[in-house]
């Protein structure tokens, strides 16, 4: 939902951090790095240290954030990068959540991670087939401006409130159980608002009006 702002926000401020680095080093590289920091979080957190385990956190966010900045700013954007990142993204996001369950040991945790790894799974779905059928109407990414190499249609959870999310279930781990139940009640409404707005615009009666 606040994606837009602070994507553009994340270029500005990462931007001399790219260039800095240099055109030598590959954007790929950078995102290893921040896939091997994000599955070091969650072997933190079943090791118990939900400090050293957040910095880690945030650490992946800011690498996540920099290989595309630094890949634009060096003109070394490649689809294959841009599909790296979003798997590797999808690993870390998943392991994270399954570390805090398997720590928690109680059903009400267990019930609520998988109830947010099920509205992932969904989500995944809505979105990443509905951006292939977008660029394949000539209507993606470049067609709206959009840094990224694929159109990402809006929703209510997006990057941004993901990272706000998961920073919450280290500052909160008491309601771990309520913040996952939460977050996949709103990500399975990105998903109903999806099907409303493909409903409407992708139905043969559309390209009529």
């Amino acid at each position: 939902m606040f994606d837009p702002f602070f994507r553009a926000l994340k270029e500005r401020l990462l931007e001399p951090v790219a260039r800095a680095l240099g055109p030598q080093l590959p954007p790929a590289a950078i995102t290893w790095v921040a896939f091997a920091v994000g599955l070091m979080c969650a072997v933190v957190v079943l090791a118990g240290d939900l400090r050293v385990a957040l910095g880690l956190w945030l650490l992946n966010r800011l690498l996540d954030g920099l290989d595309g900045t630094h890949a634009r700013v060096h003109a070394r954007i490649s689809q294959f990068g841009a599909y790296l990142d979003i798997v590797l993204d999808f690993v870390v996001y998943a392991a994270i959540p399954i570390a805090f369950v398997v720590v928690g040991r109680h059903y009400e945790l267990a019930l609520a991670g998988m109830f947010l790894l099920a509205s992932f799974y969904v989500n995944a779905a809505s979105w990443m087939y509905l951006s292939a059928l977008l660029e394949a109407r000539g209507e993606g990414a470049i067609t709206h401006g959009e840094t990224t190499s694929a159109t990402m249609p809006p929703g209510i959870v997006a990057g941004t409130e993901t990272v706000i999310f998961y920073t919450l279930f280290f500052l909160v781990p008491s309601r771990q159980a309520m913040l996952f139940t939460v977050m996949a009640l709103l990500v399975l409404a990105n998903v109903a608002l999806r099907l409303r707005w493909a409903n409407r615009r992708l139905r043969p009666e559309a390209h009529r009006r």
